[in-house]
């Protein structure tokens, strides 16, 4: 295997910090070229001590001075660059291969694609980019000669048991459908009228995986799964009819494959994002992870179906997904802005799926014409979601 050269987008984030861990176990195959961060700054100048890499970004100006500051004082070399246009420069450096991408939100939209049109391996661990944009990304990634490849653990599972050389098309290589596992995160058998009074702490008590806030209150609504489906339809060319999801509490086996043949094939493993990541940074060939070997004795795995009055986030993006045009974006962004404000204390757990179905019904239909509809989509559906919101808080 010839030696990799990275660019880690959200380096200090948890698929970030992960990528660095498994990069480090293999330094003779990967070269670390740039790495960056948004409020982490301490974790980032560590990481730039650490893995030398020549260019460190991040979000402003303010944070970069105290960046470079942090690097001088221990004689780093790194050059610290901030802004949007640095991310995609960085992410489509001539010298770099393989891009991760792990920024959260829509912010991880824009460097992606520039990834995609310079021709890029791109590790995709951004929802966002597919959910948002998935039209305008997966034809960069034609144009421009990428290389795709899911760091979600479903997507890897998915992506692990189709055929090494998937044709695009899942009846031509004897597909009948995807299925995706959801461990159906805290509140799986919680009462649902005791779900108004939940917490962001508990929201945030993911009983299988360690992951940031924001994406644990998305796991705990399943609107995590409803994006996913979203994605899968984008990166495996799948209807709706083709992907079911499977509530699977143990997060043994990450989804499944199901052939017309009536073979079901599954991808197993612990639940450590470091398996995926691994699998992405040295495909085709398996590398080290560091992962411990799965323990199967004295283990039970239960399946269930999903219940939509509980969740009922994974219906409303499966309405998103079947309308298509600009909805999948006006739920992203309606759920980012829902999720904050029950994060910071401003809506009730339930008040997530409401003000999002609020966003979705006032969105304009059609499908995005450029970037440029994508954004506007977006702010329209934060402010629609944010007045929402709002109004409920009045009457609270």
């Amino acid at each position: 295997m010839s030696v990799r050269h990275l660019t880690i987008l959200g380096a200090t984030g948890t698929i970030g910090v992960n990528t660095l861990d498994v990069v480090a176990r293999h330094p003779d195959r990967f070269n670390v070229v740039a790495l960056s961060g948004s409020s982490q700054l301490d974790r980032l100048a560590e990481q730039c001590r650490t893995h030398s890499p020549r260019y460190a970004v991040v979000l402003d100006a303010a944070s970069a001075a105290r960046l470079r500051e942090m690097l001088e004082a221990t004689a780093c070399a790194t050059e610290v660059l901030w802004g949007m246009a640095a991310l995609e420069r960085i992410a489509a450096l001539p010298e770099v291969d393989t891009v991760m991408a792990a920024i959260v939100g829509a912010a991880g939209l824009r460097p992606a694609l520039a990834a995609a049109k310079a021709g890029k391996r791109i590790l995709l661990a951004n929802k966002e980019t597919l959910v948002m944009a998935g039209s305008l990304f997966m034809q960069a990634v034609i144009t421009g000669g990428a290389e795709l490849i899911p760091i979600d653990s479903e997507h890897n599972a998915i992506f692990q048991s189709l055929p090494r050389h998937f044709c695009g098309d899942l009846v031509s290589c004897g597909v009948r459908r995807i299925l995706l596992t959801a461990s159906g995160g805290p509140f799986r058998t919680t009462p649902i009228n005791e779900l108004a009074h939940v917490t962001p702490a508990q929201a945030c008590a993911h009983p299988n995986w360690v992951m940031g806030k924001k994406i644990s209150v998305d796991s705990a609504t399943m609107m995590n799964k409803g994006l996913e489906v979203i994605e899968a339809h984008w990166l495996f060319n799948a209807t709706p009819a083709q992907i079911q999801v499977v509530i699977h509490p143990q997060s043994v086996i990450h989804s499944m494959v199901e052939y017309l043949d009536g073979s079901v094939i599954a991808q197993l493993g612990n639940p450590d994002m470091r398996t995926p990541i691994a699998y992405a940074l040295g495909f085709p060939e398996r590398i080290e992870a560091g992962v411990s070997a799965l323990d199967l004795f004295g283990r039970g795995l239960t399946f269930e179906a999903p219940d939509y009055a509980r969740f009922p986030c994974l219906k409303l993006a499966f309405d998103a997904l079947a309308s298509g045009g600009m909805l999948p974006a006006v739920l992203n962004a309606a759920n980012e802005s829902a999720v904050a404000a029950f994060l910071a204390g401003r809506a009730s757990y339930l008040a997530i799926p409401a003000a999002i179905e609020h966003a979705l019904a006032r969105a304009q239909t059609g499908e995005p014409g450029s970037m440029d509809d994508l954004v506007q989509a977006d702010i329209q559906a934060r402010a629609d979601t944010d007045a929402f919101l709002e109004t409920c808080h009045a009457r609270a």
